[in-house]
């Protein structure tokens, strides 16, 4: 008898539906049930209730600038409505329960980021890539709402210029670090001009300054072995230095 007794478990995180001889019976919570099929005309469909990712890779568009280039992405998605979602899709097996909608949100998503990148400029692209899908477009929740599905989030994986552009968007870089790094440089030496400046302006009119550099002055002449020697425009007369 128990060998007439079929066994079905719905793991936690999904919903069952069964079937008996093709035909929808009754909707599963997660659990463990017994039922009665001595023919083996029952069968089960789980659904997953929780957030799935799917990737998308090498997607080919052109910018708004006709450069050329290739974009992956990130879907995360749920089956927001499981009833809608096994009347739209063909679940005749494990693999398929989430294949078809994948490759409807697949397409869905290419149209849609194609359209949007195709309006940006290249050289912008890398700075508004997180504005670019910062929000799911209410289109396409709408589109997917028919199936059953609903997308949480879009997020751009990497975007891959042409090695040319590559290029010419490092030399750029470099441009602008170089010329970010000159501008240091004279605001710098504007700023070390002003300082002597400032500071001259205040030594010129100090008499100890002067008498320091008298001093200095007469020192470093001493040294040369000179004995006469006249110093600045001090009056009257000429000073004599004799050894």
């Amino acid at each position: 008898m128990s060998a007439l007794i079929r066994k079905i478990s719905i793991t936690p995180n999904h919903v069952g539906y069964l079937y008996l001889k093709n035909r929808l019976r009754s909707k599963l919570a997660p659990g463990i049930y017994r039922f009665f099929d001595p023919l083996g005309n029952l069968s089960v469909i789980s659904l997953p209730t929780t957030n799935r990712l799917q990737t998308v890779i090498n997607q080919e568009v052109l910018t708004q600038d006709t450069v050329a280039l290739r974009f992956s992405y990130i879907i995360e998605y749920r089956i927001s409505d499981s009833d809608r979602y096994i009347e739209r899709f063909d679940l005749h097996n494990a693999y398929a329960v989430t294949m078809e909608a994948e490759q409807l949100l697949h397409s869905l998503t290419q149209v849609y980021l194609r359209e949007l990148i195709a309006k940006v400029v290249s050289e912008e692209l890398n700075e508004k890539r997180d504005e670019l899908l910062g929000t799911v477009p209410e289109v396409l929740q709408r589109d997917l709402k028919e199936y059953g599905l609903e997308i949480t989030r879009l997020m751009l994986r990497d975007i891959t210029f042409p090695k040319a552009i590559q290029d010419l968007f490092a030399r750029q870089l470099e441009s602008r670090i170089r010329a970010k790094s000159d501008l240091e440089n004279a605001r710098t030496a504007v700023a070390t001009a002003r300082t002597l400046k400032n500071a001259s302006e205040l030594m010129k009119d100090d008499e100890n300054i002067k008498f320091f550099q008298l001093l200095e002055t007469i020192t470093k002449i001493a040294e040369k072995g000179k004995h006469t020697f006249v110093i600045g425009d001090m009056q009257p007369g000429v000073l004599n230095l004799k050894k």
